[in-house]
């Protein structure tokens, strides 16, 4: 049947707007918990394998074949993804299919030192993307992380305890980028106090 979501979630062309953290993380959440209603489901395009659907877009690529070779098109077995914001500059991407989920993150930059700072800290969580199981080592374009989530990770680990992961790294995320901006402007400062105590007469 249809996927239902919440109301807090609407199709991706018309973000919704939280202006506190946490009607935003809840309105993540209680997506996430109607989304995460996954099965297996094997490919339309490769024999005996079963991919996850969000990814590789078998069904899609099955009913074009279909169409034209004058054969019944199969359904999509993809719905629409929804984008959830917090603001303009933060916002979270989650893509539904049958067999899997894939959810994207934009962490908040106010600046160039934000911009950067996130951008080392991605990368250095993506290189080990095999410790976070889940983790996807290549973000969507325009966003900072994803999250691939299949049917046998939830056939592996606890549903709750996946979005209960997801929601305290979005909350640990943005706290550890700010950390790192003040222990460097701090330690820029030191340097730079250091530097001109050598002209100080």
């Amino acid at each position: 049947g249809p996927l239902h979501v919440p109301c807090a979630a609407r199709p991706a062309r018309a973000p919704v707007m939280a202006h506190t953290l946490a009607p935003y993380l809840d309105a993540i959440r209680s997506t996430l918990q109607a989304s995460l209603c996954l099965q297996s489901y094997p490919s339309q395009v490769v024999e005996r394998q079963s991919r996850p659907e969000i990814e590789f877009q078998d069904s899609r690529w099955h009913r074009r074949s279909s169409r034209a070779s004058g054969r019944g098109a199969h359904c999509f077995a993809t719905v629409r993804p929804l984008i959830i914001a917090r603001d303009e500059n933060e916002r979270c991407l989650i893509e539904s299919s049958i067999n899997s989920v894939r959810i994207s993150i934009k962490v908040r930059q106010s600046d160039d030192t934000e911009r950067m700072l996130c951008r080392k800290y991605a990368r250095f969580i993506t290189q080990r993307a095999e410790q976070f199981v889940i983790l996807r080592r290549k973000p969507v374009e325009g966003f900072d992380i994803s999250f691939l989530i299949t049917n046998t990770h939830l056939e592996e680990m606890i549903k709750d305890k996946i979005i209960d992961f997801i929601i305290d790294f979005m909350k640990d995320v943005d706290k550890e980028i700010k950390d790192l901006k003040i222990a460097l402007n701090t330690r820029l400062r030191a340097a730079a106090t250091a530097y001109m105590s050598q002209f100080a007469k």
